[in-house]
């Protein structure tokens, strides 16, 4: 037999208390710092079984002693290895059992955010320094790639062994021994003796070869000057102390740099020792402290802060150790009874790193901690993908106190992954993370695939076990074509295939399996060129019914003691089993269906077995699948099967009582693969990351059923050649692809893999130059502070803070925020504390475990990729206390974004404590910035109950502020904090978002910046919420261009949909999609993916002068390609003697020309077009009525022509009243010469005409002055000449003479001038002109808007063309407003004018010649009396004063004197009347602007003949009237009775005005 040594550099621990087990591993060699993997060959040898190997290797140990000498003399070059190998000294004595007892458990560990407790080191300090020998270890056993078992899976092997024989009676007696190979011959014991000698020197050979390339590597990297030479640099900077007096204090630090750096520490003051130790602390040592570290390529400084506590109580001097910091005892400790941080560092860290299928590979970190605390020990941890890793044969992990390694010591695909390093203090850890590649290893064929990976064993069962794995991502070249599984029984080499035919689904079942037995698995690829590599094998898995796998797992029957224990069941009646239940397909492919079902409930004791049937679905033809094997599972793979056929399937029971009733059939299950291929994922985006890596993200397979994962590849744009990214597929839409090349250009594809293939591959990313995110090429640095710190809500132990994201954010975009909070009493502030370890991304945050009543500061420091800015100031003092108010707290985290000239829309975040009642809504406030607290204005009346506002209305150029206020049923809470000031201005290259309908009707929201940078990226919302559903929207983003395409638009995408662009100063835009945006933009996709050929005209007829008809449409534009049918009745008519048609491309217009239409042509007509894709139609229904009409006009327009051919009236006779009011019959004639005459006809009478007329401009005309109804009558106009005559008539009778004179009034009444005043000697005079006057022009007055009642003094007439209004002798009752009204018969028009006295014609009522008054109306006189009447006059000018005597004017004499004094005051004096001057008088007053008249009666009687007589008719005109006495009456003066009856009358309304 052959024996694999090794030499292992295993850690103190491991030495001391741990000897080989048979686990089949490949042992390394491996030196502390650096580490040293040895090439371990494999010496194939007889597998001897589990049994066999007990004894060979409880005698394979040597000590140094026994191995030294045999190195040293055949390879001398080992001897630069001894002081590596001898500085551990470890030893292992005694010998330790071969098997372990533990069984370990197949679980997974997933990192959890909480570090496990410690776990204490088992190797004791009293061991530390003690000197013992070293032994090295020898390993034997089967290949780990075949048989693939561990002392784990051997001890279940065991228990399933001895598990089957008690149960299924194999055996009888005491048992079987383990020991048959005990002892071996000393034959066999010298050729082991041998060949371990040879091992060995063959591993210290190639020991030393590998030494010797490191050395050589290490030589060649050295001399590189840029890789050696650098400054210093703080590898661990100097930490920051609190101490108390008396006490010693250490500051250390780490720096790195070529030469080797010389440090020195100071102060502000003074320089310290290299070593910065203050011994016995005082109070004045309190200092910053600043340590630099300096070489020939630069200097470096690093600081720390040493404040020295003075402690004012009693204290016992004991507390403070020598060499330690220990705090009082009020100080918080661990469970473990030390600090509660540690500080962890990482140094010489594994970063990503590439390997092969089949090497080696080590991860190694060197872990500093501090404090270092002897007697408290770390725990390490590994992680692949988030799962914790435990030891087996493929993986090895060590510690040796300040470096954790990992080694893979068979690496494949599988090993893949995210691997994390994690240290564990207490409740305290670190981590540390980097990536593993494992490329594939070479084709044993040229062209083969790749191998499969990750073979896993599911659902197993007696005889029966179903297979999976994952496809591969290298094909080879060529497409796989399926694949191959085979098994192997643990124990033996003798691999099985297990299927015929290659499979392409990615899982497969195994049957007959032999119940009790254990068998591992591989996968083989195949294509044209060959068959790939196996698969690394399986876990062992072992055949056995799972409730019975479940209780050896729990419950094992006894250890394992090298004896089968064999017991008897008690014989039982046989019954005979009832049929299973549950009975389905739980998988379908084309190639086979598996059943599931549930055993019987009658079975009786012993076990049961299965028979399965099938027939073809729609018949009861029933035949036993297995028929002559019964089945032990209740599972079972049917193939043989004929694809797209639909079969029914039952299963029956038997045991040895016989064969039991059959189950309920399935329904019709179609034999085909059920489960699709995954459709191509999208939106392949890379970004830049490093110089040697990008992050390629995407979006998820739509519908993507049982998804394993994505394959990433990556192209050198313009190559052509693809490589995969990853041979393990990932989980997620985000991967790092790394091992580019730097400044080279790549292109990135993505497909998706489920169990039943891989997707095609997805469209190409855009090329991505590689390089640097931060530092390339451009300026990054740490962010500047947060700041506008507040809380949000405050609770009894926690508060919630909110603040605002720095002003700088260093050029890369913010990860996170550091929160640190500290406790002040009294106003003196204590330590800072973290508030949070990992950062947070939102801008508030929630610290808890805070203490009630207590007053806190809080700071907050922000983090992008270029590392943790510095903190923000100290916030004022808040006391942490539960909020009672009943209003809702202040919002947080205001935004303002699609910033315009005159709008913006503000984004905030609700309030963290809503108060009593749940919020409500919001109000907005704004302010100019430079405005004061009382200019705060609400934007909105009434509360919004959106999260968004857009704000308009602001002015251009002007810095506002802005706040918002929640509200609930309490009332309006506390408002937030104030945006930063944000100037109202469209800024140079804003562009707005369109929407855009493609030629396939997607409808997109489209959106382009020019301002980017390389980390910019879009990021979509509706109504200003993440876009988290990406079912709806489709998002593709090329340069500076995203698009948002609409799958589907509906009500439910109605919303603004807004696009912002991040890394850039705000760019951002939105677009309102509404109900009615919705319509149109699903109307304009509706023609979009219909095309048609747009019509500018439909379809339409009109007639030309012959008579002809035309068919016309014209079409926006046309190709040259276009083609067009004429269609009539639903059949294609062509160019012919009756049809014309003709088609322009370059206008678009169609025609079609009927030379004459006729009865027959009823129907439809149709022109069809043909463009490309696009089509249109049109067509024209000419039936019934329309068609006669048409057909009637066509006839017309032919006879008009013939007609036209000689003179013809082109206007027919009309009429038109001039501006003169006079009416012109008019016509206009064409096609005329000198000899065509024109005659005039009325009433068939010829109407002579003086002038001949000269046809000028063709127009033809008889003027009728002053029309009137005489006028009315039938004109006719005759036109001829020997070409032929044409005539027109007009009737002027009834209707159309009552139009004509409705239009002659209209102008005459249009003619009217405005109204004018004359001062006339009876009065005044209203008037207007006109052109002339008909009777047929109704004329009325108004005064004051009343009609006017005319009497002898007020009365109205035309005289010529003057219309005028009379009134005699005005009074002031006469002003007022006047109106003229002339009504032609349909229309009133107005003439208007006002004599309310504040005119131009006031004088006429005003300066007027009037008289005043002082004279009666009667005056009765004694004879021989004299008469004196005097009255008062007016006027201006002056007026005349005419005295009167029975109307006659009356001369002054002696007798009658007649005065007139200074033109106001007229008198009339008669002296000694007698009888004879006895009559009517009168005084007449006359200026330019009227007269005015006053009578009275003189009475002249003679006292003693006094009579009664009859009473005066007052005169007409008389004002006033007295009764007095009258003369007697004369019966024979019939005249002066009627005189006296006439001046009664006077004389009573007389009276009745002297009442009034």
């Amino acid at each position: 037999m052959g024996l694999q040594p090794t030499l292992m550099d295993l850690p103190p621990t491991a030495m001391g208390l741990q000897q080989p087990t048979v686990m089949d591993q490949q042992p390394t060699v491996m030196d502390q710092q650096p580490m040293v993997t040895s090439l371990q060959p494999t010496v194939t040898s007889l597998q001897p079984t589990v049994m066999d190997l007990q004894p060979m290797i409880m005698n394979l140990q040597l000590t140094v002693g026994d191995l030294l000498p045999i190195v040293l003399d055949q390879n001398p070059s080992v001897r630069g290895l001894l002081p590596t190998v001898l500085d551990l000294k470890p030893t292992v004595t005694g010998r330790t059992k071969h098997y372990s007892n533990i069984m370990i458990e197949d679980r997974s560990y997933k990192l959890s955010p909480k570090a496990k407790r410690a776990k204490q080191s088992l190797f004791s300090e009293e061991k530390e320094n003690k000197a013992i020998d070293y032994v090295v270890p020898v390993f034997t056993g089967r290949q780990v790639y075949v048989s693939g078992i561990t002392d784990t899976e051997e001890e279940r092997i065991k228990e399933s062994a001895a598990y089957i024989a008690r149960r299924n009676l194999f055996a009888t007696g005491e048992g079987i021994s383990a020991t048959r190979v005990a002892t071996s011959s000393s034959t066999e014991e010298q050729h082991e003796k041998k060949s371990r000698k040879v091992a060995i020197r063959e591993s210290a050979e190639r020991l030393a070869l590998k030494k010797t390339l490191e050395e050589t590597e290490e030589f060649h990297r050295k001399l590189n000057e840029d890789k050696l030479l650098h400054a210093p640099e703080f590898v661990i900077k100097p930490r920051s102390h609190t101490v108390w007096e008396k006490q010693n204090v250490k500051l250390h630090c780490t720096v790195t740099g070529w030469p080797e750096p010389r440090l020195t520490c100071h102060t502000s003051e003074s320089k310290h020792n290299e070593h910065s130790s203050s011994s016995q602390c005082d109070f004045e040592d309190t200092a910053q402290y600043r340590a630099s570290a300096m070489n020939v390529k630069g200097e470096l400084s690093a600081y720390a802060s040493l404040v020295v506590k003075r402690y004012k109580g009693e204290f016992d001097a004991s507390y403070f150790h020598a060499g330690t910091v220990t705090m009082p005892l009020s100080f918080g400790v661990t469970p473990h009874g030390y600090a509660s941080k540690f500080e962890i560092h990482f140094v010489d860290k594994f970063e990503v790193s590439f390997g092969r299928e089949g090497e080696t590979m080590s991860l190694g970190c060197t872990v500093i901690i501090h404090p270092d605390i002897k007697r408290f020990h770390p725990e390490i941890q590994w992680y692949r993908n988030g799962v914790l890793i435990t030891p087996s044969k493929w993986v090895q992990m060590h510690w040796s106190g300040e470096r954790a390694t990992l080694t893979l010591a068979h690496a494949n695909k599988e090993d893949e992954g995210l691997y994390t390093l994690r240290v564990v203090m207490g409740d305290y850890y670190e981590q540390y993370s980097g990536y593993v590649f494992v490329r594939d290893a070479d084709a044993e064929m040229p062209g083969a695939p790749a191998s499969p990976l990750d073979v896993e064993c599911l659902d197993a069962n007696k005889d029966y076990v179903i297979i999976s794995w994952k496809q591969p991502a290298v094909d080879g070249g060529s497409p796989v074509l399926g694949y191959f599984i085979d098994k192997c029984e643990v124990g033996t080499t003798h691999w099985s295939q297990c299927n015929e035919t290659p499979v392409k689904f990615a899982r497969f079942p195994v049957t007959g399996l032999i119940e009790g037995r254990s068998y591992i698995f591989r996968v083989r690829a195949v294509n044209k060129a060959g068959i790939s590599i196996p698969s690394r094998v399986s876990e062992p898995v072992a055949a056995l019914d799972p409730a019975d796998r479940a209780r050896l797992r729990s419950h094992p029957s006894a250890p394992w003691t090298g004896q089968i224990i064999v017991t008897e069941e008690e014989p039982a009646e046989g019954v005979v089993p009832g049929p299973p239940s549950d009975l389905r397909v739980i998988e379908a492919t084309k190639n086979y269906v598996v059943l599931s079902w549930k055993p019987p409930g009658e079975r009786g004791h012993e076990g049961v077995m299965y028979f399965v049937e099938k027939c073809t679905a729609g018949t009861e033809n029933w035949q036993r699948v297995n028929t002559e094997i019964p089945v032990k599972s209740p599972r079972f793979a049917v193939f043989d099967l004929a694809e797209g056929k639909s079969y029914r399937f039952r299963v029956r029971c038997c045991n040895s009582a016989g064969i039991g009733e059959p189950s309920e059939a399935t329904e019709a299950t179609v034999v085909g693969d059920k489960l699709d291929i995954p459709k191509v994922p999208g939106r392949i985006i890379p970004t830049r990351n490093t110089d040697t890596s990008v992050v390629v993200t995407w979006t998820e397979s739509k519908d993507a059923k049982e998804l394993v994962g994505y394959y990433v590849e990556a192209s050198i744009a313009g190559s052509g050649h693809w490589e995969p990214s990853n041979n393990n597929p990932v989980k997620g839409t985000r991967f790092i692809c790394h091992g580019l090349l730097t400044g080279e250009n790549y292109i990135f594809r993505v497909r998706a893999v489920n169990a039943a293939g891989l997707s095609e591959y997805s469209q190409e990313s855009e090329a991505i130059e590689v390089k640097a995110a931060i530092g390339g090429g451009l300026l990054h640095a740490a962010p500047s502070p947060p700041y506008d710190i507040t809380v949000l809500e405050s609770v009894r132990d926690s508060m919630v803070l909110g603040w605002k994201q720095p002003k700088i954010i260093g050029g890369a975009e913010i990860t996170g925020y550091y929160v640190n909070y500290r406790e002040v009493i009294d106003g003196v502030p204590g330590k800072w504390n973290e508030a949070n370890i990992k950062p947070v991304s939102e801008r508030a945050y929630r610290i808890h475990n805070l203490k009630e009543n207590m007053v806190y500061q809080f700071q907050v420091a922000a983090a992008n990729l270029a590392g943790v800015g510095t903190p923000s100031p100290p916030t004022r003092s808040f006391k942490c206390e539960e909020w009672t108010i009943a209003v809702p707290g202040p919002p947080h985290d205001l935004l303002c974004t699609e910033v315009r000239k005159d709008s913006l829309v503000l984004l905030w975040k609700p309030p963290i404590y809503i108060g009593r009642n749940p919020v409500t809504g919001y109000y907005v406030d704004v302010k100019e910035t430079e405005a004061t607290d009382e200019h705060w204005r609400s934007v909105n009346e009434k509360p919004i109950a959106n999260k968004f506002l857009k704000v308009s209305g602001l002015k251009e150029g002007v810095s506002y502020l802005f706040r918002v206020r929640a509200t609930n049923q309490a009332g309006v809470g506390k408002p937030s904090d104030t945006t930063d000031p944000v100037i109202a201005e469209t800024r140079p290259g804003t562009k707005e978002m369109e929407v855009d309908v493609d030629d396939n009707g997607v409808i997109s929201l489209n959106f382009e910046c020019d301002q980017m940078s390389p980390d910019s990226k879009f990021v979509w919302s509706k109504n200003y919420e993440p876009i988290e559903d990406e079912s709806r929207l489709a998002f593709d983003a090329k340069g500076g261009k995203s698009k948002a395409a609409f799958k589907n638009l509906g009500e439910d995408d109605l919303g603004i949909y807004s696009c912002a662009v991040t890394d850039t100063d705000g760019v951002s835009s939105s677009y309102t999609v509404d109900e009615e945006e919705m319509k149109r933009l699903l109307a304009l996709s509706h023609e979009h993916k219909f095309p048609t050929v747009p019509l500018k005209s439909e379809l339409a007829a009109e007639l030309l002068e012959k008579g002809q008809v035309r068919f016309w449409l014209q079409a926006e534009k046309l190709s040259g390609n276009a083609k067009v049918n004429f269609v009539f009745n639903d059949k294609e008519i062509v160019n012919g003697e009756k049809y014309k048609m003709k088609v322009d491309h370059n206008t678009g217009l169609i025609e079609m020309i009927m030379d004459k239409i006729e009865d027959n042509d009823e129907g439809t007509y149709t022109f069809q077009l043909q463009d490309g894709k696009a089509t249109n139609q049109s067509s024209l229904v000419l039936i019934g009525d329309v068609f006669k009409k048409l057909q009637n006009e066509a006839d017309f327009q032919r006879q008009e022509w013939f007609r036209k051919q000689g003179p013809h009236f082109v206007e027919y006779l009309g009429w038109e009243v001039t501006a003169d009011c006079n009416v012109l019959l008019k016509c206009k004639v064409a096609n005329i010469k000198k000899e065509t005459h024109i005659v005039w006809y009325k009433d068939g009478r010829e109407i002579m005409v003086d002038e001949e007329h000269d046809f000028k401009d063709g127009v033809c005309t008889l003027l009728i002055s002053e029309f009137s109804k005489k006028d009315a009558g039938n004109y006719e106009v005759i036109l001829k000449d020997d070409r032929g005559k044409d005539k027109s008539k007009l009737k002027l009778v009834e209707a159309a003479f009552a139009d004509l004179m409705n239009e002659v009034c209209r102008k005459i009444a249009v003619s009217a001038t405005e109204l004018k005043i004359q001062s006339t000697a009876e009065g005044i005079r209203l008037f207007s002109f006109v052109n002339y006057y008909l009777e047929d022009l109704r004329v009325s007055w108004l005064h004051n808007d009343a009609k006017i009642k005319y009497t002898d003094r007020v009365k109205t007439g035309v005289t010529g063309e003057q219309i005028w209004l009379q009134i005699n002798e005005p009074t002031p009752q006469d002003k007022g407003k006047y109106i003229m009204e002339l009504f032609d018969g349909k229309t009133t028009h107005t003439r208007k004018l006002d004599l309310s006295g504040q005119g131009n014609f006031t004088h006429v009522f005003s300066d007027r010649a009037r008289i005043l008054g002082g004279l009666p109306d009667v005056v009765t006189i004694q004879e021989g009396k004299a008469l004196n009447l005097t009255c008062n006059v007016w006027g201006d000018p002056v007026p005349e004063v005419t005295w009167l005597k029975n109307e006659k004017p009356l001369t002054a004499d002696a007798h009658c004197i007649l005065k007139y004094e200074s033109g106001k005051s007229a008198s009339f004096t008669m002296t000694g009347v007698n009888t004879i001057d006895s009559g009517r008088y009168g005084i007449l007053v006359k200026n330019k602007y009227g007269t005015e008249t006053s009578d009275f009666t003189v009475s002249v009687f003679i006292p003693e003949g006094e009579d009664e007589v009859s009473q005066p008719e007052p005169s007409k005109g008389d004002k006033k009237k007295v009764f007095d006495p009258l003369p007697p009456y004369n019966t024979n003066q019939k005249s002066e009775g009627e005189f006296q009856g006439r001046q009664l009358m006077r004389w009573l309304k007389g009276l009745r005005m002297i009442k009034a």
